[in-house]
């Protein structure tokens, strides 16, 4: 079987049933099956489903953004930032150039002491799903040599 590519509406809120994001108004979200686009929890469900079957979804959070690493929730000095920078609650920044390093938030400041979290911001959260597939196709050789779906007319990045 060839790789495939999955187009989806979908709903997402969090346990509170609060909406957190949606494709409403916009097109189908499309992604390459395997190539890490979306989060697998969601993945799995998706690649059983067939064009036009709707279905809840919940995701655990080890199946979403992974579960909360302590470790990555640590304070720095406001020394360790280049001079002149101001520094403030939401900066996000990255401390390497490596593809998968974590992304840092600034989750306060109190004098010298700057406190940030490199977990994803949805790590530790279940996630809660409505969703519809509406396109199920195999993947183009563009696609596949990109390691992305594109959409209408080419590329959808």
């Amino acid at each position: 079987m060839s790789q495939q590519v999955i187009g989806f509406h979908y709903s997402l809120k969090d346990k509170e049933n609060n909406l957190i994001d949606t494709s409403e108004g916009r097109s189908p979200l499309l992604f390459l099956v395997g190539s890490g686009q979306i989060i697998p929890g969601l993945e799995k469900e998706l690649v059983d489903m067939n064009i036009g079957d709707k279905k809840n979804v919940e995701v655990k959070a080890g199946d979403a953004y992974g579960e909360i690493i302590d470790d990555l929730r640590i304070t720095v000095k406001k020394s360790q930032f280049p001079e002149g920078q101001e520094v403030s609650v939401g900066d996000q920044f990255q401390v390497s150039n490596e593809a998968h390093a974590p992304i840092f938030t600034v989750t306060g400041v109190e004098g010298e002491d700057v406190h940030i979290d490199g977990n994803h911001p949805m790590a530790g959260k279940d996630l809660f799903f409505e969703v519809e597939l509406t396109e199920k196709r195999d993947a183009t050789e563009e696609e596949l040599a990109h390691g992305h779906a594109h959409g209408e007319g080419g590329h959808q990045h």
